[in-house]
């Protein structure tokens, strides 16, 4: 056990003095990651902080049914409470306007007040406003709930503007698939630096990998240095990005907080929870050893 760590120290303090033997390049690879991890890290902080300003903005859907004029008193509340028997999970609240308080509040508006008058007597229907929970496939749901009640007793309209719901989920659907494109090609520019730069080392090494193998040295301990590379270069690069993120968050907060104080409204964009950025450095990480573990593979042997 004991040797085996002697060999990783020995791996890593090899693999740092071959990054501090050619700092320029070493300082362009690191740069050039680090720049392509920050794009992914914008886009995620972006849509992190967008969904819950949308669900806030946009509130959950509401169905509303409105009954027959020639509706029981007590249908509104009978159907209130079979909505919340039948169907209490798919509703995260259920409420009963009835048509005397419709009325009340249509004569509290001005606009209202002069027409209602002339009526011999009040319209309006009974109505229950039922807010769909929260979750996945709103729009679905809202759909599929509507379609049922339609069909009950006494119900004579069920209204669902759902337009709204479904572009909403459409352009977030729409960034996570863009994000998981470019996360894929932030991947590829990793694999493909991380690649070529322990493949110069390895040519640069080459006869000092020749001796090492002639004096017994095994395969493992020839290419570990080479995946410390990789992974020493990816966490920096990683920890780098990180630091471009959040300046890049201060003029793009700036430029947010005008508009956002225009309409009224709080939003800051930041970035994304620390278990998520912790899990990121560990996947570039590894991702990076991967990489240095393919090159070295390949340009090595001889």
């Amino acid at each position: 056990m004991k040797s085996l760590l002697r060999q990783h120290r020995y791996a890593m303090a090899v693999s740092l003095r071959r990054l501090l033997s050619q700092p320029f390049s070493s300082l362009a690879n690191i740069l050039v990651i680090a720049l392509a991890l920050s794009l992914p890290l914008i886009g995620a902080s972006l849509l992190t902080s967008v969904q819950p300003v949308a669900r806030e903005v946009s509130v959950t859907p509401e169905l509303t049914l409105f009954l027959s004029t020639e509706a029981p008193s007590n249908a509104a509340r009978d159907i209130a409470n079979r909505i919340l028997k039948e169907h209490g999970d798919q509703a995260q609240a259920v409420r009963v306007i009835g048509r005397d308080q419709a009325l009340s509040s249509l004569r509290e508006n001005p606009a209202w007040e002069q027409a209602l008058r002339v009526l011999p007597s009040n319209p309006l229907p009974d109505a229950i406003v039922v807010t769909i929970a929260d979750g996945d496939d709103l729009a679905v749901r809202a759909e599929a709930l509507a379609k049922v009640w339609r069909k009950w007793p006494s119900v004579d309209l069920v209204q669902l503007d759902s337009a709204w719901v479904q572009r909403l989920e459409a352009l977030l659907r729409f960034a996570r698939i863009g994000l998981f494109l470019l996360a894929i090609s932030v991947a590829l520019v990793v694999l493909a630096t991380v690649f070529n730069t322990v493949r110069m080392q390895a040519l640069t090494q080459r006869e000092e990998i020749a001796v090492a193998r002639l004096v017994g040295a095994t395969e493992s301990f020839v290419r570990r240095p080479f995946l410390y590379l990789g992974a020493i270069t990816c966490s920096v690069a990683s920890l780098l990005s990180l630091g471009i993120g959040w300046l890049a968050m201060i003029p793009l907060n700036q430029a947010l907080h005008s508009l956002a104080r225009s309409y009224e409204a709080e939003f800051a964009l930041r970035l994304p929870p620390m278990p998520w950025l912790w899990i990121g450095l560990v996947a570039v990480a590894a991702l990076g050893a991967l990489s240095a573990r393919w090159s070295v593979t390949r340009n090595t042997k001889f």
